[in-house]
């Protein structure tokens, strides 16, 4: 039987790519050409699309975005945690309903849902609100310190680490960090995890880093205003490392405004390993996030939870790992 990835495979583009095609997503931007040789190649492999009514395991999953979908293309982050869960629901029949807080009244969307995945960081009052709805909950990208809520989140500890390793191997000894700062609905400030990591290891390792620590938002326009504001000091590290690529990307166009060469003058690394990172100049060395896994992980636990009703909520870090380019070089 021809599945997702032989089509993937015969049509040279990725099986999320396909699964969007073949479902009609609206949101997907390829071009004609490439949408209709998807279709061309499921026809001649002849195809053939589950059907929901066939399956006794059908059930309702609400997804909640905390992203609007204009933040979401505008980072494909959370739009690859959400492709994930979406390809698992389409491969299990398991019927979607999306939401995100920018649309009015989300939550009426969600009051006849099976099981619910929470996609960002949420208030306290938001985590209640959903647990109200369905015990069959799992949040993904944001801890939760109830134990009978499960979780997916990335292990920044080690990625931070595999990230200074890698800038220190090369011979880095001033590097610095910009991040970015994120609130909850209720005001309150979600701290950066990597921050924390960044410092401690810098003080760890006696790396010259106070200088250089700048905070802004998860945008390419706040990468370029950190970048500028590291430069007006007259004084740079040799190599910066950035909380997210949207970051590191802004920061790299700050820099080449300046004449200033990546990696040549100073090396530069990123967080996330997005679609752009790859297509940079130069290419941005940055640490991937398995993104599409948690969301694929993530619907694949929720339908664990309903089938099997366990008594003991998961906790899971995904590890991440370094994707070395052309945007860092050995002092």
């Amino acid at each position: 039987m021809t599945t997702i990835k032989d089509i993937a495979a015969a049509a040279s583009v990725s099986p999320a790519t396909v699964s969007r095609i073949l479902n009609n997503d609206i949101t997907l931007n390829v071009s004609p050409e490439t949408r209709q040789k998807v279709l061309d190649t499921a026809h001649s492999l002849n195809y053939k699309k589950k059907s929901r009514t066939s399956s006794k395991s059908v059930y309702t999953l609400g997804i909640v975005q905390w992203f609007s979908p204009q933040q979401e293309l505008e980072d494909n982050y959370y739009l690859l945690i959400r492709q994930g869960i979406e390809d698992f629901c389409m491969q299990n029949c398991i019927h979607v309903v999306r939401t995100y807080k920018a649309d009015v009244n989300y939550m009426d969307a969600l009051k006849n849902v099976d099981a619910l995945i929470c996609v960002g960081k949420f208030s306290k009052e938001e985590i209640a609100r959903f647990c109200e709805i369905t015990s069959s909950i799992i949040f993904l990208d944001m801890p939760v310190d109830d134990m009978e809520i499960s979780t997916i989140t990335l292990d920044f500890a080690q990625a931070m680490k595999a990230g200074l390793d890698y800038l220190t191997s090369l011979g880095h000894k001033s590097i610095g960090f910009l991040g970015g700062q994120e609130y909850l609905a209720d005001g309150t400030l979600f701290a950066d995890v990597r921050k924390k990591l960044f410092t401690e290891y810098c003080i760890e390792h006696d790396l010259d880093y106070v200088s250089y620590l700048l905070e802004g938002a998860f945008t390419i326009e706040s990468g370029y205003q950190m970048m500028n504001r590291l430069l007006d000091q007259n004084m740079l590290p040799t190599a910066v490392i950035a909380s997210s690529d949207p970051i590191a990307i802004g920061a790299l166009q700050a820099l080449a405004a300046r004449g200033i060469k990546v990696p040549d003058d100073i090396s530069l690394m990123g967080f996330d390993d997005t679609s752009l990172s790859a297509f940079t100049a130069p290419p941005l060395t940055t640490v991937h996030a398995p993104a599409y896994d948690m969301g694929s992980f993530g619907a694949n636990i929720v339908f664990h939870i309903l089938r099997l009703r366990p008594m003991t909520a998961m906790k899971i870090q995904l590890p991440c790992r370094l994707v070395e380019r052309q945007s860092c070089r050995r002092l």
